[in-house]
């Protein structure tokens, strides 16, 4: 998956809500659910655009299903933020290096 699926899965609240809650380790939905103001289905819809966007993994333990942060979709993120920046400090030396060039 591509960091614009993961920025475009985490602009709902919901979805931030349920990344936040995974931070701590796997949980299953009906757990997730509990901490959220929003219906068992509708968090079961939100972990489906969470997962298909890369930044959660799904693994069965019994009858459950464990829902987990994706360290390889986060990391794609990371990555796209990481080269924001970049170039915002390499904008910010340009800028510095005119301003002594002014001076």
């Amino acid at each position: 998956m591509s960091y614009e699926d993961a920025i475009a899965a985490l602009a709902d609240p919901s979805r931030r809500a349920i990344v936040e809650s995974l931070r701590t380790g796997a949980r299953p939905v009906g757990e997730i659910a509990d901490g959220l103001p929003i219906s068992r289905p509708a968090v079961s819809q939100h972990l489906r655009v969470l997962t298909d966007a890369g930044l959660l993994t799904c693994a069965s333990s019994g009858t459950k299903r464990l829902y987990a942060i994706s360290p390889e979709g986060v990391d794609a993120l990371r990555r796209y933020l990481d080269s924001l920046w970049g170039d915002a400090l390499a904008c910010f030396s340009e800028a510095a290096q005119s301003k002594k060039e002014q001076l």
